[in-house]
């Protein structure tokens, strides 16, 4: 078995949803008393948060490849970013040397395994606005909506809840309206483009195929750690 070195604490909420999928995709395909091989390097986001927030993205780099490079000390195989946002540090995190799963080109496997032409994708503000992560999509011949009314709606409840451990059914309603009208405009499923989202809504709460990311880049790292 292959050691998973995950660079978590953004924030440790999804940290720990990630953790928990590994092992029971482990435990799924080897049973018994078997566990995944883990190495968390675990930041301190509240400096990662103000940084992302005032544009100095080369701070956010230098945080992500340094514990990069504290995991491949430590042993670990590949690498995951525990977090959608931070993969615009992608290539960063790849100059320590070991490979790294994408989650956005996790997410598209499947997507393009469902036969997806358009898909509705909630994030942060970062992740819906910019163009990082929307191009691993586009690339594969999936057109992206996002919610352009309502990315500060989005984007509040990601930082100023989900982050923090506060879960309102008033905002899960917000999400739902917010997918509805994505859906409305032609969204064949959504992507739950945070690793936070997925603690507030699942697929039981929509009426399209709901893509969580944390779940789906939690389990391809398990099946990449036994080839």
């Amino acid at each position: 078995m292959k050691t998973i070195g995950l660079i978590g604490g953004m924030s440790w909420e999804s940290t720990v949803t990630y953790y928990q999928v590994i092992n029971e995709t482990i435990r799924r395909e080897l049973g018994g008393l078997h566990s995944a091989r883990i190495l968390i390097s675990s930041i301190d986001f509240a400096p990662v948060a103000d940084a992302q927030e005032a544009g100095d993205w080369d701070f956010c780099s230098s945080v992500m490849a340094r514990a990069a490079m504290d995991l491949k000390k430590g042993g670990a195989d590949f690498i995951l970013i525990g977090a959608n946002t931070m993969h615009l540090c992608y290539e960063d995190v790849r100059k320590a040397g070991l490979p790294v799963l994408h989650i956005a080109e996790a997410t598209v496997n499947r997507l393009e395994k469902d036969h997806i032409h358009t898909v509705g994708l909630l994030g942060t503000k970062f992740t819906m606005c910019m163009d990082f992560y929307k191009n691993v999509i586009l690339e594969k011949g999936i057109d992206v909506l996002i919610p352009e009314n309502d990315i500060d709606t989005v984007n509040s409840i990601i930082y100023d809840e989900l982050c923090q451990g506060i879960l309102r059914e008033e905002s899960k309603k917000e999400l739902q309206r917010i997918i509805s009208n994505l859906m409305d405009e032609g969204a064949e499923g959504v992507i739950l483009g945070c690793t936070e989202l997925g603690l507030l809504i699942s697929q039981q709460d929509c009426e399209i195929p709901v893509y969580d990311t944390t779940l789906i880049h939690g389990e391809e790292a398990a099946l990449l750690s036994l080839k």
